[in-house]
């Protein structure tokens, strides 16, 4: 071989991992697990969090409060994020309107807590933002992936196709 990329393709062959992803039952999977943990970590921040964040030292108070408005947040954008991709899934919006929004919500970075703070913390709520963590690194390898997804490319005429147009049209001329 003489190390030449000799494949060509057409707009035809083009596949939009961004529709065909929310469109696939591994992204309702995790908009179900998204929202599972939205919904647990409200539940718990309105209940037994409350109840545990009474009984935590003085020195985890703070850490406490720090970390429940940091796992507030972050589980917003993943709701956030995680309802755009549907709203595209079912039609209501389309690739653009969904990037316009991405704007609006920036999927942020999630700074780790400090481990001597993180450990003061209840044990509920350290899983809770492990989880939380472990999805939204999910999401934003995902959010990478979709945002390089391209409009269907133009395809581009090989050297060769050249080649044979600038030949043809040079018989045609010398038969004319």
């Amino acid at each position: 071989m003489n190390g030449f990329d000799v494949t060509f393709r057409d707009d035809q062959d083009w596949i939009d991992f961004g529709r065909s992803y929310v469109n696939s039952d591994a992204f309702k999977a995790l908009f179900r697990d998204g929202m599972t943990l939205v919904e647990e970590t409200a539940a718990y921040l309105d209940g037994e969090g409350r109840d545990e964040s009474r009984l935590v030292s003085r020195d985890a108070t703070l850490s406490y409060a720090a970390e429940s408005m940091r796992l507030t947040t972050l589980l917003m954008q993943i709701a956030s994020w995680l309802l755009v991709q549907r709203a595209v899934a079912e039609g209501e919006m389309t690739p653009a309107e969904a990037l316009q929004e991405k704007h609006r919500v920036k999927l942020g970075t999630a700074e780790p807590p400090k481990q001597q703070d993180f450990n003061l913390l209840p044990m509920r709520l350290q899983q809770l933002i492990v989880r939380a963590r472990r999805l939204h690194s999910r999401i934003l390898h995902l959010d990478a992936l979709i945002a390089e997804d391209r409009p269907t490319p133009v395809p581009v005429e090989s050297p060769v196709a050249q080649q044979q147009g600038l030949l043809r049209m040079a018989f045609r001329m010398a038969e004319g």
